[in-house]
């Protein structure tokens, strides 16, 4: 157990700082293109990337976190059949994408969709041929090799992207961007990961395994774009292209934290907590619950910090064109606390076996934003719509409290003390802010 432990607590350094070097790199990457590119194209972008992202988590099979998961997950024959899936998965999201595109160009009245939409897709197809040695990876907890890898990765992407927008500045760059993107982590995957299978295969105890422990990833997935994608689709009918720009950059600085702690969910909590499995209950609770008191105590004061200074961080480094981002990113950035709270204990149910409770978590968070958002926008605006977003999280986190209780692992009673903590260190961040003079974050909606 304590080769676990400090398995954990290198992984979740390595993590952090990997995570947020790309993080960096992506922010003065989007810094640059925000001058190269007009506000529509990140519309445009961020409508064909949540089709990808929704059919690739639609497909999910759980193959990465069933390699992690299984005893058999260094098992060539297992490794065989789990890249035969991934590579079937990869080309059945692309041909699916094809037959959607004409419908999704008539939806929203966008001719370019019929050819962004394909160009787009491709970087799901070199993703499937991407070795799958890097969940061995994730199994192994060398995750100072893999985030290393993921940030040189970035690196190479997003200098790529940069020239061929300099001298191509059109939607067109930016599509083939992305595709450039899963073309360079198919090649450069099998560097990393030399031991990938040779050969492909397809053992049916395998398989069983997989579609088994699959199958409530499948729906649990599928969920997960419905909560965390679905903004973007009923708000790409409801806003501009220019203003949904406007809005997709607000949500992803506000969305960093979230991102950060759904890297370490997923690279360090959940493979940590299945080495421990099989602990007594009230044995793993206890663990899960020490470490991640100090995790949730140094979020609180990131979180906080964000949401107290995002709109001054925005209004320098953005021109006039994003000025309504200055507003909407705390107001997201507040309740990012909820998600916070969820992915740093959501992995212990899906570590004992119970994925479906994440996906009764996930169909929450779908329904407030498709039954609520469009209610609101109508009789309050953007403002309305923005505000259902970020207390989107609350139902998201809050089904997730009842899978905990249900399975002997709450953990309600260290969440409300270190809410009580978060809401102390933002009132007191906003109280210094308004003596030095610089006002409400929110200031621009008065």
């Amino acid at each position: 157990m304590k080769s676990v432990k400090k398995q954990a607590i290198r992984g979740a350094i390595w993590t952090v700082l990997g995570f947020g070097g790309i993080q960096v790199l992506r922010f003065g990457n989007n810094l640059i293109l925000t001058r190269l590119l007009v506000p529509e194209f990140f519309g445009l972008m961020a409508l064909v990337n949540t089709l990808r992202v929704g059919l690739e988590l639609f497909s999910d099979l759980g193959i990465g976190q069933s390699i992690i998961h299984s005893k058999r997950g260094d098992d060539p024959a297992f490794l065989r059949t789990a890249k035969t899936l991934q590579v079937i998965r990869g080309l059945i999201v692309w041909i699916v994408c094809l037959i959607l595109t004409f419908p999704i160009a008539s939806f929203y009245n966008d001719q370019r969709f019929l050819w962004l939409i394909p160009i787009v897709v491709l970087s799901s197809v070199f993703d499937g041929f991407s070795s799958i040695g890097l969940h061995s990876l994730h199994r192994r907890m060398e995750l100072g090799k893999l985030n290393l890898y993921e940030l040189v990765l970035q690196l190479c992407y997003l200098s790529s992207l940069i020239v061929l927008v300099w001298f191509y500045p059109s939607i067109w760059t930016l599509g083939f961007g992305v595709a450039l993107g899963g073309l360079y982590k198919m090649i450069s995957s099998y560097w990393l990961a030399p031991e990938d299978p040779t050969r492909f295969g397809w053992e049916p105890e395998a398989l069983n395994e997989i579609l088994s422990f699959g199958k409530w990833m499948f729906i649990s997935s599928g969920l997960m774009f419905a909560a965390e994608q679905s903004d973007r689709l009923v708000l790409g009918k409801l806003l501009s292209l220019q203003m949904l720009g406007v809005y997709t950059v607000a949500y992803t600085l506000a969305s960093i934290p979230r991102d950060i702690i759904r890297q370490l969910s997923y690279k360090v909590i959940f493979p940590a907590i299945s080495n421990l499995n099989d602990a007594p209950r009230e044995t793993l609770r206890a663990k899960i619950l020490r470490q991640r008191r100090l995790m949730l105590l140094g979020f609180a004061v990131v979180l906080a910090s964000i949401v107290t200074v995002g709109d001054m961080v925005i209004a320098v480094l953005y021109d006039n064109r994003y000025a309504e981002a200055t507003w909407m990113m705390p107001i997201l950035c507040c309740g990012v606390w909820f998600s916070i709270l969820f992915h740093t204990i959501s992995p212990a149910l899906l570590a004992i076996g119970k994925p479906l409770y994440s996906a009764q978590s996930n169909f929450a968070r779908f329904a407030t934003i498709t039954f609520i958002l469009p209610v609101l926008y109508y009789k309050f605006g953007t403002l309305g719509a923005i505000i259902v977003i970020a207390l989107s999280d609350f139902p998201l986190y809050a089904v997730n409290l009842y899978g905990l209780w249900k399975e002997k692992l709450s953990c309600f009673s260290q969440d409300i003390q270190i809410t009580a903590f978060y809401t102390g260190v933002l009132a007191l961040f906003i109280t210094i802010r308004s003596y030095l003079g610089f006002g409400l974050p929110i200031q621009s909606l008065f």
